[in-house]
């Protein structure tokens, strides 16, 4: 039991994704990303027809079941197979966010910043609504998402995924290191 509730080392785990590109490519010439799940739902769902959701989304349900297990697997590893630990952090991350106020780190994200009541203050906003914005619009922007780009984009040698991948961490280090403090004073 202890095996499915402690996290996985990366000699293990990133195998075991890698070993998911070609699996997909030998048996049904598929490719892998998450973000066109989403096109492949409101294409399922929306009455209307508009252009970029009109095409035969039936042919992708594959994509569909896989994001319902990938939700089914994290619900039940979050709530069957809890680890009891706090998360592990470096104490100098720590000393960070407490500067900014943020000292609970029972759960997998701080709840002084994610949660209802902060939702409704600046900070929280900006972090919550902003922020799912600017991923939602970045993920369309570059075509695709970072498990798409940097998984199977990269292992196709594709040199637009090169490129997202690598905006991708520009991006990340930029928000962690220049943005993000002046958000968390707010």
């Amino acid at each position: 039991m202890n095996l499915l509730t402690q996290p996985w080392p990366w000699y293990i785990s990133g195998p075991l994704i890698g070993l998911m590109i070609p699996t997909l490519l030998i048996l049904g010439n598929k490719s892998f990303g998450i973000s066109s799940s989403l096109r492949h739902i409101c294409a399922a769902v929306l009455p209307g027809k508009i252009g970029y959701f009109d095409y035969n989304w039936k042919k992708e349900a594959w994509k569909l079941i896989f994001v319902l297990g990938v939700i089914t697997g994290g619900f039940v590893a979050g709530k069957v197979f809890e680890n009891p630990n706090p998360i592990q952090l470096s104490a100098n991350t720590i000393s960070d966010l407490n500067t900014y106020g943020i000292t609970d780190f029972s759960g997998l994200h701080p709840q002084q910043l994610f949660n209802f009541q902060s939702l409704l203050t600046l900070k929280g906003f900006v972090l919550i609504v902003v922020g799912g914005f600017c991923v939602g619009f970045g993920t369309r922007y570059a075509g695709g998402c970072t498990s798409g780009h940097s998984i199977m984009g990269i292992s196709n040698l594709q040199i637009p995924s090169i490129i997202s991948t690598c905006c991708f961490f520009a991006g990340g280090l930029i928000m962690t290191w220049l943005i993000l403090p002046y958000i968390l004073k707010l």
